[in-house]
């Protein structure tokens, strides 16, 4: 028995390899190059917001601030029930910026879909190039706009960013939230390389009216509460339309989630979205994660027993080089460079973390949104 286990941990061990070093090397390896693009269109900023007053207050003079010639900002309020709509329409005021409001009202057919709200946001919006981010981001400099649309092109009708978490020291919480963070940026940028993008975050997110509304916008998802960012890059993306922005002047920021339980949660509803991936893109990202899984229960298992157990500690220092060489190379690019020490830490605390997600969720779905 111990020998067919020895076996599989060495077929596990090169499927850890070929992800690292074939796909996400890619993008970790890759040598960042500056857009020069003549790029100058109309932007639209649109921000959908439910109860966010205080956050609004906060991080839309980021935007009133942003170094770019034209673009109008359009503020979503989607059913709030605090002071959202006056602070939006205080802002409209005072700016000299166009802010356009999209005041959303309760709709049976819809109740609750943020993804009714953006679509009525973005029919509002003025221009053909949209940029998204969350009520609670702020981006990270003043040519945020500049950096990510500079991307668009004729051909490239979908960029996907980088949408940090504020850091937060002296916090085991923090630090995996931004490792995870971190991590899932290293796929969803990697895959998209090698033309197979299969997500992107909201808050960090630009595309054009003709690609959302040449697939009818969220409709072949809209009873699905969440997804509008990563379900609709997965629906729509391709090789040829999408591509990556991760220069450090385009990131934007967000404050993370300061308890277990709150991540927690947070992580189960995008653990559930997953579920809707294409076939092929789901099969990528639960081979990877097995491959992890099976990695570290086989290496404790194995060397319980002491079988072998010289060349499984060489594979796992090989594995742990690559892997630190890989995550190294990316954290430095998205700025998480204090995260790379504790790369073996996190990412066992992360494997049980997602274990645990997923057998909550098939226990029962969230409903928490």
């Amino acid at each position: 028995m111990l020998g067919y286990l020895f076996i599989t941990f060495i077929v596990i061990f090169c499927i850890q390899l070929i992800f690292y070093l074939l796909v996400f090397g890619l993008f970790s390896l890759s040598k960042s190059k500056s857009v020069k693009s003549s790029f100058n269109q109309p932007v639209s900023v649109i921000i959908c917001a439910k109860n966010e007053a205080k956050n609004l207050i906060k991080n839309i003079p980021f935007l009133l601030k942003q170094n770019y010639t034209n673009f109008e900002i359009v503020l979503i309020n989607d059913c709030s029930r605090d002071h959202t709509l006056k602070v939006m329409e205080q802002f409209k005021k005072e700016s000299k910026i166009p802010i356009k409001i999209v005041d959303v009202t309760s709709n049976e057919q819809f109740w609750g879909s943020k993804k009714y709200a953006l679509t009525l946001g973005i029919k509002a919006a003025s221009h053909e190039h949209l940029l998204f981010i969350d009520a609670d981001c702020k981006p990270v400099s003043e040519h945020w706009i500049s950096e990510m649309t500079h991307n668009f092109s004729n051909e490239h009708q979908l960029v996907l960013g980088y949408g940090a978490y504020q850091k937060t020291e002296k916090s085991f919480l923090n630090k995996l939230i931004r490792f995870e963070t971190l991590l899932t940026a290293i796929q969803y940028f990697s895959y998209s390389k090698i033309g197979i993008p299969y997500m992107g975050v909201g808050r960090n997110l630009a595309y054009t009216k003709t690609l959302f509304f040449s697939v009818n916008g969220f409709v072949e998802h809209m009873k699905i509460k969440s997804g509008d960012d990563d379900l609709f890059v997965n629906q729509v993306g391709t090789k040829l339309n999408t591509t990556n922005c991760y220069s450090p002047n385009s990131f934007t920021e967000s404050l993370p989630k300061t308890t277990f339980k709150e991540w927690i949660q947070q992580k189960r509803r995008h653990v559930s979205t997953a579920s809707y991936y294409k076939p092929f893109h789901k099969l990528l990202l639960s081979t990877f994660f097995s491959s992890q899984f099976l990695f570290w229960t086989l290496s404790f298992f194995l060397l319980s027993f002491l079988y072998q157990w010289q060349i499984i500690v060489i594979l796992i220092f090989v594995r742990f080089l690559i892997q630190y060489l890989i995550i190294g190379y990316s954290a430095k690019k998205l700025n998480e460079k204090d995260l790379i020490l504790y790369t073996p830490f996190l990412e066992l605390f992360l494997i049980l973390t997602q274990l645990f997600i997923f057998i909550k969720n098939l226990i029962s779905k969230p409903k928490f949104w």
